[in-house]
C-alpha cells in the first residue's frame, strides 16, 4: 500500500486568540479581520476608542468574534496593566506605528522621538509582554511585527522610518531566537506602499505616485487584501517552521 498522502496543515484560527495594535483602520483593521474570518477570537487596540469600537462591531457582523479596547502603546505602564489583566493571546500583530517623512537635514529630535518611540520601542515591549504570557501560558504562539520595505532598502525622505524598520527586522530575529525553546516564532511581514486612509493624501501628488508605481514592478500601490492572507498563514499552523524571516509583500521592489 502507497504512503497516506500527507495533509495540508490549517489555515484556520478556530479557538486562538489574537491581538492587533493600530487596528482602528487601514492596515490594522484588515488583518484584525483577516483574522477573524480565520477562526481567532481578535482584540482591536487602538489609541482611538470609536475607530476600534466601529471596527469590532463590523467583524461581528461579519460572523467574527472581536471586541475593542482602547490602548496607548507609548504609555508602557498601561500596556503592562492590560496585558496583565487579559488571558494569554495566541496570536500578536504588532501594528502600530507612524512616519514623518522629510529630508535628513530637517529631522528634529521631537520627530525621532516619535518615530522611533512608537516604531520600535513601543513595538518592543508590546511584543515582551504578550510573549511573556505566551511562555507563562505555554503557548506556542505568533508573533507578527509590520516591517516595510523600507526594512530591507532605503529611500529618500524616510531616515527614520527606515531607521524604525530595519530595527523591527533585527529585532524580529533576535525575538526568534531567544523564543524558539518555548515554541513562540517571531516574523514580520515588510509590505510596500500600501493605500489606507493614512497614505491616500500622499497619492494625490501625481509625480508621487507615478514615482512610487515606477518602482513596484507589478505596477500598481498595494491594497490592504494584498496582506491579508499573509497574516493568517504567519499566523497559522501552515507556516510552523517559519520563525525570524520575512514576508517581503513589494510587488518586486527590492527585487531590482
Amino acid at each position: 500500500m502507497p504512503e497516506p498522502l500527507p495533509v495540508t496543515p490549517a489555515f484556520r484560527l478556530d479557538g486562538r486568540r489574537a491581538i492587533v495594535t493600530g487596528a482602528g483602520r487601514g492596515i490594522g483593521l484588515a488583518m484584525a479581520a483577516a483574522l477573524a474570518e480565520a477562526g481567532a477570537a481578535v482584540t482591536l487596540v487602538a489609541r482611538s476608542a470609536a475607530e476600534i469600537a466601529a471596527g469590532a462591531a463590523a467583524i461581528r457582523a461579519a460572523g467574527g468574534a472581536a471586541e475593542a479596547a482602547t490602548l496607548d502603546v507609548t504609555d508602557l505602564g498601561a500596556v503592562a496593566a492590560f496585558f496583565a489583566t487579559r488571558p494569554a493571546f495566541d496570536i500578536l500583530v504588532n501594528n502600530a506605528g507612524t512616519n514623518r517623512p522629510k529630508p535628513v537635514w530637517e529631522v528634529s529630535e521631537e520627530d525621532y522621538d516619535a518615530v522611533l518611540g512608537l516604531n520600535v520601542k513601543s513595538a518592543f515591549f508590546v511584543a515582551q509582554a504578550c510573549a511573556r504570557q505566551m511562555i507563562e501560558a505555554r503557548l506556542s504562539g505568533s508573533l507578527i511585527h509590520i516591517g516595510s520595505q523600507m526594512g530591507h532598502v532605503g529611500g529618500p525622505n524616510r531616515s527614520l522610518y527606515c531607521a524604525s524598520k530595519w530595527a523591527i527586522e533585527g529585532m524580529s530575529k533576535s525575538f526568534a531566537l531567544d523564543l524558539a525553546r518555548h515554541g513562540i516564532r517571531s516574523n514580520t511581514i515588510a509590505p510596500t506602499f500600501i493605500e489606507t486612509p493614512l497614505t491616500r493624501p500622499y497619492f494625490a501628488d501625481e509625480a508621487f505616485r507615478a514615482s512610487v508605481i515606477e518602482k513596484i514592478k507589478l505596477g500598481r500601490i498595494g491594497r490592504v487584501e494584498d496582506l491579508m492572507g499573509a497574516v493568517v498563514f504567519l499566523a497559522s499552523e501552515a507556516s510552523a517552521l517559519m520563525t525570524g524571516t520575512s514576508l517581503v509583500i513589494d510587488g518586486g521592489w527590492t527585487a531590482d
